[in-house]
C-alpha cells in the first residue's frame, strides 16, 4: 500500500505524512462565523476535512478534530471601522447576541448532520477562551512584537518579518503589502499598515466586550484560532486546515502570532480547499449568488431549479479534488444527483447479494477478475495522493458498470471468483460508507405525501395567526421527528425540507 502524501500550502510539495506523535493526529479547521446561516461555501471545506477525518481514523491514527465556532464578532480587517458581525446581525434580528449565535450554531450543525460530516472532537468557541486569548496577547508584547494604542493592541508584522518568513504561506511579499494596502478608518493608530489587531477596544455602542488589561473591547479575529489551537493541541501539530480564502490574512497571520508565543512554526501540513463559483462567478452577497444550505435543501433560490440532496451536494464536491475550483450550476448538480442514484443502487444490490462458496465453480473470466482487483487496489493509490476523491469515484464508476452487468445477467454471477466478489463489497463499503461518508437518503416519496405536509403546514400557519403557539410548535416539533424540517421565513411564508 502507497504511503499517505499530503500537499502542504506552505511548502507547495506533496509530502510523505507524517505525524508528530507516532498513531495519533491533531487536526485543527476553522469553523463558521456563526452570526448568519450557513451557505454552499461552507459546505466544501466541512465535506473535505470531513474526508481526511475518516481516512485518517481509518488509517488507525487516533485523531483529535478541533473545528470552533466564531461567536465573538468577526473583526474586519485592513484598518476598518471595527465591524462586530454578530451584534450588528442581532440588533437586526431583535435578539440577544448569544440567542443569535444559537440559532445559527444549531443550524449549521443541522446542516453537517445532513451532510453525513462526523462530528469534531472538540468545538470551542472563541467567547469560551477570551482568558487565552488576552494570555497569548500578554506573551506577544512581552516578546516585543506587538504595542498598544488606546486600548487596541496590534502586531507588529514589519518586525516580524525582520526574522522570520511572513507571507510565505500566502506568497505575499511585505513590502508589496505596503503599497497595495488601501487608507482606512483606523490605520492611523497602526505603526505600519501590515498590521494587524490582537484586540480591539470597543466603542461604548459595541454589545459583546470583556475586560483586558488595556480596557474593555473584544478579541481580534486571528488570536482567537492560535489560542484554541495551542490549547487544544499544543505549540505544534499536524494539520491546519480551511478555504484557500483564509490563507491571508488569517492563517499568515495565525503563524507569526503562534511562533512567537509559543517559539515553533505551529502546523507541519497546511491544507487548503479551494473556492466554490456559481455559474463561473465567484460566490458572493454583492454577486446576489450566494445559496444558503436551507435553499440548497428546499429549492428555493432563482438560481435553482430544483431542491438538492444533502448527499447530492457531498457527491458533487467530492467529485472534483479538493485543490480545484468547483462550479455549482444547475446541470453539474442534476448530472451528480443522477450519477449519485446510480452509484447508490449498485452498491445497495451489491450489499444484499449473498455470495456462495460455489461461487467458483467454473472457471472465472481472468481478465475480468484482475481489472476488478486492480480497480479496487487503486483506491488506496488515489485516496493516498492527496486525498483524490475525484479519482477513487472514477474507479468506482467503473466498478459499477460490473456490478449492473451482473446484476442484469450481461456478466455471468461466477465471471468473478468468490474472492475478488468478497473484496468488492468490503472495499466498496469502507469507501463508500466509512472514508467518502455517502448513505442512501430517504426521500420524499409521493404528491400524495406532500399534500399532506403542506396541509400541515398550513394549519401550523392558521394556529400562528391564532397565537396558538402550542398547535404550533406540536406539527412543527411532530414534522421533525419524522425528517421534515420546517422553516418559518422573514414574511410570515413557511417552507419545508427533507431532513
Amino acid at each position: 500500500m502507497s504511503k499517505l502524501k499530503v500537499y502542504n500550502s506552505y511548502t507547495r510539495e506533496k509530502e510523505d505524512f507524517e505525524s508528530l506523535t507516532p498513531g495519533h493526529v491533531g487536526m485543527y479547521v476553522c469553523g463558521p462565523t456563526v452570526s448568519g446561516e450557513s451557505h454552499l461555501g461552507h459546505a466544501r471545506p466541512y465535506i473535505t476535512f470531513d474526508v481526511v477525518f475518516r481516512y485518517l481514523m481509518h488509517l488507525g491514527y487516533k485523531v483529535r478534530y478541533v473545528r470552533n465556532i466564531t461567536d465573538a464578532g468577526h473583526f474586519e480587517e485592513e484598518g476598518r471601522e471595527a465591524e462586530d458581525k454578530i451584534s450588528k446581525k442581532a440588533v437586526i434580528e431583535k435578539l440577544e447576541p448569544m440567542e443569535l449565535v444559537q440559532k445559527y450554531t444549531n443550524l449549521y450543525h443541522w446542516a453537517m448532520n445532513k451532510f453525513n460530516c462526523l462530528e469534531p472532537s472538540i468545538e470551542p468557541t472563541a467567547t469560551g477562551h477570551i482568558v487565552e486569548q488576552i494570555g497569548m496577547i500578554e506573551n506577544i508584547i512581552k516578546a516585543g512584537y506587538a504595542y498598544e494604542v488606546a486600548g487596541s493592541v496590534y502586531f507588529d508584522v514589519k518586525k516580524y518579518a525582520e526574522g522570520h518568513e511572513y507571507g510565505k504561506l500566502s506568497g505575499r511579499v511585505i513590502d508589496d503589502l505596503l503599497e497595495t494596502t488601501r487608507d482606512l478608518e483606523g490605520q492611523e493608530d497602526k505603526r505600519s499598515k501590515t498590521d494587524f489587531a490582537l484586540w480591539k477596544a470597543a466603542p461604548p455602542e459595541h454589545i459583546m466586550r470583556w475586560k483586558s488589561p488595556w480596557g474593555e473591547g473584544f478579541p481580534g479575529w486571528h488570536i482567537e484560532c492560535s489560542a484554541m489551537a495551542t490549547k487544544y493541541l499544543g505549540p505544534e501539530f499536524d494539520i491546519h486546515g480551511g478555504g484557500m480564502d483564509l490563507q491571508f490574512p488569517h492563517h499568515e497571520s495565525e503563524i507569526a502570532q503562534s511562533t512567537i508565543c509559543n517559539h515553533t512554526a505551529p502546523v507541519r501540513y497546511w491544507m487548503h480547499n479551494n473556492m466554490i463559483t456559481i455559474n463561473g462567478k465567484k460566490m458572493g452577497k454583492s454577486y446576489g449568488n450566494q445559496i444558503m444550505l436551507t435553499q440548497m435543501f428546499s429549492g428555493d433560490h432563482p438560481l435553482l431549479e430544483k431542491a438538492y440532496s444533502p448527499m447530492t451536494i457531498r457527491f458533487f464536491i467530492l467529485q472534483t479534488h479538493y485543490r480545484s475550483t468547483l462550479d455549482f450550476s444547475n446541470d453539474a448538480l442534476l448530472a451528480a444527483e443522477k450519477g449519485l442514484r446510480r452509484l447508490m443502487d449498485a452498491y445497495e444490490w451489491l450489499k444484499q447479494l449473498a455470495i456462495s462458496n460455489g461461487q467458483s465453480a467454473t472457471e472465472p473470466d481472468r481478465e475480468l477478475n484482475e481489472k476488478v482487483v486492480r480497480l479496487l487496489n487503486e483506491f488506496d493509490e488515489f485516496i493516498n495522493d492527496d486525498f483524490s476523491t475525484a479519482k477513487v469515484l472514477a474507479n468506482m464508476f467503473d466498478l459499477v458498470h460490473v456490478i449492473n452487468s451482473i446484476k442484469d445477467k450481461q456478466i455471468k454471477s461466477d465471471a468473478l471468483s468468490k474472492e475478488t466478489m468478497l473484496l468488492l463489497q468490503s472495499k466498496m463499503k469502507v469507501y463508500v460508507e466509512d472514508i467518502l461518508g455517502l448513505q442512501v437518503e430517504e426521500e420524499v416519496g409521493s404528491d400524495k405525501l406532500k399534500g399532506v405536509i403542506n396541509v400541515l403546514v398550513e394549519l401550523r400557519k392558521e394556529a400562528r395567526a391564532k397565537k396558538d403557539w402550542a398547535t404550533s410548535d406540536k406539527i412543527r416539533n411532530q414534522l421533525a421527528e419524522v425528517g421534515i424540517q420546517l422553516k418559518d421565513e422573514k414574511d410570515g411564508a413557511m417552507s419545508w425540507a427533507v431532513s
